[in-house]
Order: C-alpha cells, then structure tokens, then sequence
C-alpha cells in the first residue's frame, strides 16, 4: 500500500538506532503508526516536534503490517512557542489526547479541521479559550454530548459557576460554556475550572471506562492556571 497525506504529529518515540516511530493525524486516513528511518538524525529530528505539520508518503507490504514513512516539513508550529510554557504544553497536551483517544486508520475530517483551525489560532490572545472549546467539541465527535446548551439553558442565572448533575455526576460548570460565548473577563480560576470539567468527562466517559492513562501533559496544562 502506497499513499501520500498532509497530516501533524501526535507522538514519536525512538526505535532501534537511528529510527523512530511515529503517530500522525492525517485528513484522509486518520490517526496511522509507522516507522520513520533516519528519523534521530540531525535534519530530521529538528522537524519531528510534536504539532508540526507534515507531508508523509506511505508505504507498507499489507495493512496488517507496520508501514514506513518518508516525511518532509511544511509547516513549524511547536518551535514558535518553545519559549511560551503554557502555549507549548497545550500542543502537547491536545496531540497527546488525540493519540490516545483517535481510533487506528479512521478519519474523522471535523475533529480534523477543528483541530487545524486550534493550531492556527494558538498564537491570539484568547487561546485557551479556544482550546477549551476543542475538548468540548472532541468529546462530542468521539461519541459524547454533554448538550450543555440544549439541556441546562433554564439553569443560566448570571452565576460564573453552575452546579449541573450529568449522568448521575455533579460538574461545576462555568456558565459561558452553556452560552458558548467566550467571557470578555476572566481568571486563572475560571479557566482552571474550566479545564478541570472537561477533564472529568473525558476521564468519566472515555479514559475510565476503556481503561486508559490521561495524559499527564494535559494535567500539566490545568496546573498553569493554578
């Protein structure tokens, strides 16, 4: 099998001596594991940063097999924010969700292009915001729909932080998420409860029940706004 996609990097990790093997996010086939040669030398590892977008060309004997992957850059994202912590601990934290939670070779072109549009705005000064909004719209495409709009719009009483029981568990929920407007003033605390909530309905619904690890990048993310 032969194919060639744009796609942006979720995970690398070193395999034998001078390869590594990655995970990319690609619009066509979604989330694909291979073996990338040559990939701890010098002009190659500068450019496999976690969130860089890439152009693959693939290659493997069946599809039952570990394919290998030739790649080149086309656009840095990660080396932009090396000197921002929070910033680059969101791309970490948001590749390393998508690697655990993206099913193996099924695209998924909403999660996709929302995905890209974050990247594209991480750099505006209500990032996080936007990165909120991501985890909000990534559980809802990957099978989980808080309907926090549709189902508590009566609950809505100019409070900051709203009590809410879903499925038989109390969320305090930041009221501008059930408005879907992004709050003209905010705090640390805000965004940190903010962040605690999605992080608890991933965990709940997603990480619990299939008996995965949450990313310690995504807890490092929600300890910046402490």
């Amino acid at each position: 099998m032969i194919w060639e996609d744009e796609c942006y990097l979720l995970s690398k990790r070193k395999f034998r001596e001078n390869a590594n093997i990655i995970n990319i996010f690609t619009q066509k086939k979604g989330k694909i594991e291979g073996i990338v040669y040559g990939g701890t030398s010098r002009k190659v590892r500068n450019y496999l940063q976690i969130s860089n977008k890439l152009f693959v060309s693939h290659t493997s004997k069946n599809e039952n097999r570990i394919g290998y992957f030739k790649t080149e850059l086309i656009k840095p994202i990660s080396p932009l924010y090396f000197s921002d912590k929070e910033r680059t601990s969101a791309l970490t934290s948001i590749c390393s969700l998508l690697n655990v939670l993206l099913p193996e070779s099924q695209p998924n072109k909403i999660i996709y292009v929302a995905f890209e549009r974050l990247l594209n705005s991480i750099n505006v000064e209500n990032w996080i915001f936007l990165y909120i909004f991501f985890e909000i719209n990534l559980i809802k495409e990957l099978g989980y729909d808080t309907n926090l709009k549709q189902n508590f719009k009566d609950l809505i009483s100019g409070k900051e932080l709203i009590n809410i029981k879903i499925d038989g568990n109390f969320y305090e929920v930041p009221e501008y998420l059930i408005t879907e407007k992004i709050p003209e003033n905010f705090n640390n605390t805000l965004i940190r409860k903010s962040l605690y909530f999605t992080r608890q309905i991933m965990v709940n619904k997603f990480f619990v029940t299939n008996n995965l690890l949450f990313p310690k990048s995504r807890v490092i993310l929600e300890n910046y706004f402490n």
